[in-house]
């Protein structure tokens, strides 16, 4: 990635990543090209564009104190403090919840069309982490999942069932399967974050390479809290919180737990940076970011975020001479955004915003990208909020509102 120089950003499964559909797009002879409408459906109707509750903190601490009412418990805390936090036991406890995930693809006949068997696309991990009736849910990583015509769940034993996908949000890389009840014996306890101490002792489980080296075990420690590393998705560039850690992860450790000494998964392993004399930099998305998200996805499939209707173009896209002589934009304005399109009936548009015009600041907050924007549209607003949005356009500053709405209630 860009942000890393020579470094590369790796999605840990075993497949390479079907290319990513770009965010941005670039100045096309003179004009200024359209991009990804933010928060309209341009890939595949996706369950994306909808709003992070502003209480996600008590929704997470309400998960977190909620009592399990499964017909199948959790490993406990308290069942693993008789082993003094051995790595053994632990693994031994939580491994009949740690699960293989296959993404399957059409296959192809002889003739290019997709009419053959399915055929295996890639692999990853995941964890059931909750049992409601007859039916278990499983974490894993989006990018597991992403584009799977079916998947299939690798159980502990080695018996192989087919999953559901319940839900899935890009931008946090958070997928969510069900697959049958029966198939339950254990669920994995999520524990708390936030809590956590760099230099901690954590463990990894997952399926490197894939099920040749299935339920492989490592062993690092929490190398940072509160990181943040610059991500493309399909559904544009995101600013992803992690924990790091020095535990390796692998091709095919992809949406596997993190887990504490108490047994505790504190964290979904995602990514890591790959390059030459570079060694044990993991990412997890830590539990605490990953319970709302996952609640939300189980109540209605996709994750609400407000919606205003741009595609946007980053200035450093732009030559700085159109951005003067065309554009009109001031010397002196060195950092915005550039809106690309507006979609027709979206917010944006019910506002005046115009291609070409210059978005510098939103809800009071100064914008020096698309990735601002969209962090402070996702994170710090609300659906039926009205914003001020500043811009410049032909030279001349201005300042606008815009009522946000979500993504359905504009199609509809």
């Amino acid at each position: 990635m860009g942000y890393y120089d020579e470094t590369d950003l790796t999605r840990e499964k075993t497949k390479s990543r079907k290319s990513i559909k770009p965010f941005f797009t670039t100045l096309l002879s003179g004009v200024v090209g359209g991009a990804l409408v933010l928060g309209v459906t341009t890939y595949n109707d996706q369950n994306e564009e909808q709003a992070i509750s502003a209480n996600s903190k008590s929704v997470v601490e309400s998960s977190l104190q909620e009592k399990n009412t499964n017909t199948t418990s959790p490993v406990t805390t308290e069942e693993l403090s008789t082993n003094s936090g051995s790595i053994a036991d632990i693994v031994d406890n939580l491994g009949p919840a740690i699960v293989g995930i296959t993404q399957m693809q059409e296959g192809n006949n002889i003739f290019g069309n997709e009419q053959g068997p399915s055929v295996e696309s890639g692999t990853g991990s995941g964890f059931i982490f909750k049992k409601e009736g007859d039916v278990g849910y499983v974490l894993t990583n989006n990018h597991v999942i992403e584009g799977a015509s079916s998947i299939e769940v690798t159980l502990y034993d080695g018996e192989k069932v087919s999953a559901q996908l319940v839900g899935t949000d890009a931008l946090t890389d958070i997928a969510v399967l069900k697959i049958d009840g029966k198939h339950v014996t254990t669920v994995a306890e999520l524990g708390d974050s936030e809590a956590l101490r760099t230099g901690e002792d954590v463990i990894a489980i997952g399926n490197p390479l894939g099920e040749e080296f299935s339920r492989t075990v490592t062993q690092g420690i929490i190398s940072g809290i509160d990181r943040t590393i610059d991500v493309t998705t399909s559904e544009g560039d995101w600013a992803l919180n992690v924990l790091q850690t020095d535990a390796a992860i692998n091709p095919g450790n992809s949406g596997g737990p993190l887990i504490n000494m108490d047994g505790q998964v504190i964290g979904i392993n995602s990514l890591k940076i790959s390059q030459n004399g570079i060694e044990g930099l993991g990412f997890a998305i830590p539990s605490n970011e990953v319970l709302p998200i996952a609640e939300e996805l189980m109540s209605s499939g996709k994750v609400q975020r407000p919606f205003i209707g741009v595609g946007l173009v980053e200035m450093s896209e732009i030559p700085a001479a159109y951005l003067q002589e065309n554009m009109k934009l001031p010397n002196d304005v060195k950092d915005g955004v550039v809106v690309g399109n507006v979609s027709p009936g979206s917010p944006a548009a019910e506002a005046g915003l115009q291609q070409q015009d210059v978005i510098v600041s939103m809800a009071g907050q100064d914008i020096t990208s698309g990735n601002d924007l969209r962090r402070i549209l996702y994170t710090e607003t609300e659906i039926g909020e009205k914003v001020d949005v500043t811009l410049y356009r032909a030279g001349e500053k201005m300042t606008v509102k815009i009522m946000l709405s979500n993504r359905d209630a504009t199609n509809a």
